[in-house]
C-alpha cells in the first residue's frame, strides 16, 4: 500500500509541475466555471430570497461541468505522445495511476472552487461567511466523489474519439445522487433550514468511499488493452 501511495504521489506531483508551467487545466476550467456562473446569475437572479434557492444549483452545476472539463484536459496529457501506454507498461501498481490522476484533478478543481464560491456570493448577494465551513466540507466531499467516479471513466475514454461526450453521458447519471445531495444540503444551509447537515455529509462520505474503492479495484481491468 505504501508503494502504491508513493507512486500515486509521484504522478500527482508530475501533473502539478506541468500545471504550474502551463496553467492549462485551472485557467480553462476556471474561465468556463466563471462563465457558467455569470450567465446563470444574470438569467435567474430576481431577489435575495430567490437567490438563496437558485445559487446552490448554479454553484454545483458550475463545479460539475468544470470537473468534466478538468478531467478531460488532465487525461488528454496522458494521451499525447502515448504517455498512457508508458504508464501502463511501468512497474508501478495501476491503482497508483488512478489515485495520482484523481488527486491532481481534485486539487485543480478545489483551486477553482476557492475562487468560485466568493463569486457566487457576490453575484447572488449572499453572505456565505456564516456557513462557509459547512459549504467547504460539502463541496470537498461532493467533488471527491465526482472526481473518484469521473477519473475511472475518463481513463477509459482516452482511446475513444468522442471522449468528452462519452464521459458526460456516462458520468452524470452515475453521480446524480451526490450532486443532488450537495445541492439540497447547500440550499438548506443558505435558507436556514438545515436540521441535519451531518446527514448529508454522511451520504456524500459514503458515496466517496464506494467510488474510490470501485476505482481502485476496477481501474486495472478497465484500462487493460
Amino acid at each position: 500500500m505504501k508503494a502504491t501511495l508513493r507512486a500515486a504521489a509521484r504522478i500527482a506531483w508530475k501533473d502539478l509541475r506541468i500545471e504550474a508551467r502551463t496553467g492549462e487545466v485551472v485557467i480553462v476550467t476556471g474561465l468556463f466555471a466563471f462563465l457558467v456562473t455569470i450567465l446563470a446569475s444574470i438569467s435567474f437572479y430576481i431577489d435575495p430570497n430567490n437567490a438563496r434557492l437558485v445559487a446552490p444549483g448554479v454553484l454545483w452545476i458550475a463545479v460539475a461541468f468544470a470537473g468534466v472539463l478538468a478531467m478531460g484536459r488532465s487525461w488528454a496529457r496522458e494521451r499525447d505522445h502515448d504517455v498512457m501506454r508508458g504508464l501502463l507498461l511501468s512497474p508501478m501498481p495501476r491503482a497508483a495511476i488512478y489515485l495520482g490522476k484523481a488527486a491532481g484533478t481534485l486539487l485543480f478543481l478545489c483551486i477553482v472552487e476557492i475562487i468560485l464560491v466568493p463569486l457566487v456570493g457576490v453575484l447572488f448577494q449572499l453572505d456565505l461567511l456564516p456557513v462557509l465551513p459547512e459549504i467547504a466540507l460539502l463541496l470537498f466531499l461532493g467533488t471527491l466523489g465526482f472526481i473518484a467516479a469521473g477519473t475511472l471513466f475518463a481513463a477509459m475514454g482516452v482511446r475513444t474519439t468522442a471522449r468528452d461526450i462519452a464521459l458526460s453521458v456516462i458520468l452524470f447519471p452515475l453521480v446524480a445522487p451526490a450532486l443532488l445531495a450537495g445541492v439540497v444540503a447547500t440550499r438548506e444551509l443558505l435558507v436556514g433550514t438545515a436540521a441535519d447537515t451531518w446527514g448529508w455529509v454522511r451520504v456524500l462520505a459514503a458515496f466517496d468511499v464506494i467510488f474510490l474503492a470501485a476505482g481502485i479495484v476496477l481501474f486495472e481491468p478497465l484500462s487493460s488493452d
